[in-house]
């Protein structure tokens, strides 16, 4: 069989949570399916490190899709050339992308539908592409995955289908997030907030993860606590900050909180494992992967209750509504003295099981290839 995959997000050491995503898959698929041929896309040059196995055949193809005209390009013009002329029995697109223009058979994984909640938020240009196009992805597939159970409910409810014909497999986690033991725990420290507990948040900056508010919260926690924690936000700019730069110049706890726009995974593993709880206030998330990653550090999680957190953080987080800076800083309070802390540790151990890229990847290939199947 040959399957076709958009590797367009595999980036060496500039990979997010697509490309992530794309490549656990993608390599459990292969290592326990090495009979059949694998054409990794490409829109530009790649890293030989992602050719790992003797049936994968990369394909470069241009061109590079970062914007509405190039998306098009990419997916209608460039993309059905190359699968007739691979041969492929199925296109396998993580990106949330399909083509309408291929009669090839496409599986394709969708992560969040967040233009539709928070248009506002999205580039004019970005935002009519997805408007048009995305629905009409959505009916083309010939079999939809999402991330989260929320994500799924959230594409049945847009597209009308089912949400039994709709699959999902969940991140999983990378496995240099673990927990760490005391001594261990306070080199970090020392190493990133000069010895001093920490709460942590860890994502691109932008209005929806909503880090205004988490700011007026720990402002607020550290009036009321008197607390030396200190808040350690990793995570590049992504865009609409203005009103963020400008709390946060003002703040009177300003040398409190430090930012880091980029940490290697090692010591993003550290710094999670290190920290007093991860927060996450988000008002959208197709699955959290930052959560998932701190209760696999045995971290607390402080997270919104809204879309897809409560059903990643599980029985053992700290609930929060997003819009409440009150209720973010009195969670923070709570988590430092809270006597049924190792009880919510303990509930997130199980809890976490629920995700694996093993799982999820197996749930994947059984689409591809009962497809073959059949």
């Amino acid at each position: 069989m040959n399957v076709a995959i958009n590797a367009r997000f595999l980036l060496k050491d500039k990979m997010e949570g697509i490309g992530h995503y794309t490549w656990e898959i993608i390599r459990r698929i292969i290592i326990l399916h090495p009979e059949h041929r694998y054409f990794f896309i490409f829109d530009r040059a790649f890293d030989q490190a992602f050719i790992f196995h003797p049936s994968i055949h990369p394909i470069i193809i241009g061109p590079q899709a970062r914007h509405p005209i190039l998306w098009y390009w990419w997916f209608e013009k460039s993309i059905p050339k190359v699968l007739k002329d691979c041969r492929a029995d199925v296109f396998l697109s993580m990106d949330g992308y399909c083509s309408l223009t291929t009669e090839r058979q496409q599986v394709m994984v969708i992560h969040d539908l967040a233009y539709r909640h928070f248009p506002e938020q999205v580039p004019l240009w970005v935002r009519l592409f997805y408007k048009y196009y995305v629905p009409r992805y959505v009916q083309k597939a010939d079999h939809l995955v999402t991330v989260s159970e929320a994500s799924r409910r959230d594409v049945s409810d847009m597209s009308g289908i089912d949400t039994g014909l709709i699959s999902v497999a969940y991140n999983g986690c990378r496995t240099e997030f673990r927990p760490l033991n005391g001594a261990s725990i306070q080199k970090v420290k020392e190493k990133l907030s000069a010895g001093e507990p920490y709460f942590i948040f860890v994502g691109a900056i932008h209005p929806r993860k909503n880090v205004l508010h988490l700011l007026q919260a720990f402002e607020r926690f550290k009036w009321s606590s008197g607390s030396c924690h200190k808040l350690i936000l990793v995570g590049r700019k992504a865009w609409m900050t203005e009103d963020l730069d400008r709390y946060l110049a003002s703040m009177s706890h300003r040398s409190s909180v430090i930012w880091m726009p980029y940490l290697a995974a090692n010591d993003l593993a550290d710094a999670v494992a290190a920290a007093s709880a991860l927060i996450c206030p988000s008002y959208l998330e197709g699955f959290g992967v930052p959560v998932l990653e701190a209760l696999m550090c045995d971290v607390p999680v402080i997270i919104s209750n809204r879309f897809s957190l409560p059903e990643v953080g599980g029985p053992g987080a700290y609930l929060v509504d997003p819009d409440s800076p009150e209720q973010i800083s009195y969670a923070m309070e709570t988590v430092l003295k809270d006597p049924d802390l190792p009880h919510r540790i303990e509930l997130g151990r199980s809890h976490r099981t629920k995700f694996d890229w093993d799982k999820s990847a197996e749930v994947i290939a059984k689409i591809i290839f009962q497809k073959d199947e059949n």
